[in-house]
């Protein structure tokens, strides 16, 4: 599959499916094993804020190293839920900022 996958909302998913992606709107309990088919099956992975959350932070942590696929986290179109600022969360990091 050379399409990228999006995980998310219906209403965010019906965006993405006319962009051409393969979308997938996981039912609860459906987060880790739709995300672990998405990154063997597609060179990019775009995850809702919303889906993210429900993902184990260590099975996020290895795709994130890993680099491929490329895995990304978007918001919803509705706003529910944002991914988190990475400039803050840098410059947090860094020691730049409390």
């Amino acid at each position: 599959m050379a399409a990228p996958v999006f995980l998310g909302d219906q209403v965010s998913a019906a965006g993405y499916r006319l962009g051409g992606a393969v979308v997938r709107t996981p039912c609860p309990g459906e987060e880790v094993s739709l995300f672990e088919w998405a990154c063997r099956m597609a060179p990019l992975v775009l995850v809702t804020a919303e889906v993210a959350a429900h993902l184990p932070h260590a099975l996020l942590a290895r795709a994130f190293a890993a680099g491929q696929p490329l895995v990304l986290i978007v918001p919803d179109v509705r706003g529910r839920a944002t991914p988190p600022d990475l400039a803050t969360v840098l410059r947090r990091q860094l020691g730049m900022e409390t």
